[in-house]
């Protein structure tokens, strides 16, 4: 039961995540110790596992793709977004340099958690830095404003659910890029089942096709891999700056007193609180996490020692 609730508790985290345009689920997933898991759970479903299904072997199903953890998540994601998404949207529109703060602190917390079992080398360094190079491109680019045809619905979901589960790059944003957001949102508002399946089926075959391709590289090249994504999870860092002006379609990054200027306050002192705060947050869950007995062994981790590059 405790094991239930720390997975509950980490599926909250990561749909918080997932509401704020700038941050990915799959951020919290890494930085919470379960990304290898989540990955590995997404691989399984499998054709061993519709063989499963077929011969009615329920159970046996249930425990190889991981159903009770992947249950327990994707529950807290769910409870996550129905509970919190009007106040994030709230503080989004109204107080949106503390919430970015706050999530700057959790990466912040995490990062030493992060980078400590990697064993750097020279090639590992370049590519922490090409991670960061990467996620900070992607900040700079400009969304495009489209009228979508049907099929394109179903390239959104692939390329939004890819994102998600990426540490450093938002669905929501890179559908934003793409011209897609507004339009999905429309499809959601207006209930039409054509856009909104094609953009369903894309999610489903971004996650399953995504998910094996990471697994893959992570079980392949493990410490190089985490390098590049500690590298575009600090990349992300400039994308959730607390001080940012929305001009002409585009993102200007402010300093405290440039954004005084224009908004009336730059509320440094609750932003540099905040950050504190989520620091405290990750350090409170690794807390939780011992006090309700996780043990090394009960996260599924992908062998470090597997064929290094």
């Amino acid at each position: 039961m405790k094991q239930y609730i720390n997975w509950l508790i980490k599926g909250l985290a990561m749909g918080a995540a997932d509401i704020v345009p700038g941050v990915s689920g799959g951020t919290l997933a890494f930085i919470l110790g379960i990304y290898d898991r989540f990955l590995t759970a997404l691989t399984r479903f499998n054709l061993t596992a519709l063989n499963l299904l077929r011969r009615g072997r329920w159970g046996t199903f249930w425990q190889h793709v991981d159903g009770t953890f992947l249950l327990c998540l994707f529950s807290g994601i769910l409870i996550s977004i129905a509970t919190l998404a009007s106040a994030i949207t709230y503080l989004l529109e109204h107080r949106p340099v503390p919430l970015w703060a706050l999530f700057n602190g959790l990466i912040l917390g995490a990062l030493p958690l992060l980078l400590q079992p990697i064993r750097f080398t020279p090639k590992r360094w370049l590519l922490l830095g090409f991670g960061v190079l990467v996620a900070a491109a992607v900040s700079f680019l400009t969304p495009v404003q489209s009228s979508p045809q049907t099929w394109m619905f179903l390239i959104a979901g692939f390329i939004a659910i890819c994102a998600m589960i990426l540490p450093g790059i938002s669905g929501s944003f890179l559908l934003l890029l793409m011209g897609m957001y507004a339009p999905v949102v429309a499809a959601v508002s207006d209930f039409n089942l054509v856009r909104l399946a094609l953009f369903a089926t894309g999610c489903i075959v971004g996650l399953l096709v995504f998910s094996r391709i990471l697994s893959a590289l992570l079980q392949r090249f493990h410490d190089a891999m985490l390098a590049l994504l500690c590298g575009v999870v600090i990349g992300a860092l400039l994308r959730i700056w607390p001080w940012q002006h929305q001009s002409a379609g585009a993102t200007e990054w402010l300093t405290p007193g440039e954004y005084a200027d224009i908004y009336g306050s730059s509320d440094m002192l609750l932003a540099l609180g905040c950050v504190g705060l989520g620091i405290a947050l990750i350090m409170l869950l690794m807390r939780v996490e011992k006090l309700l007995g996780a043990k090394p062994g009960d996260e599924v981790k992908v062998a470090s020692s597997a064929n290094p590059e």
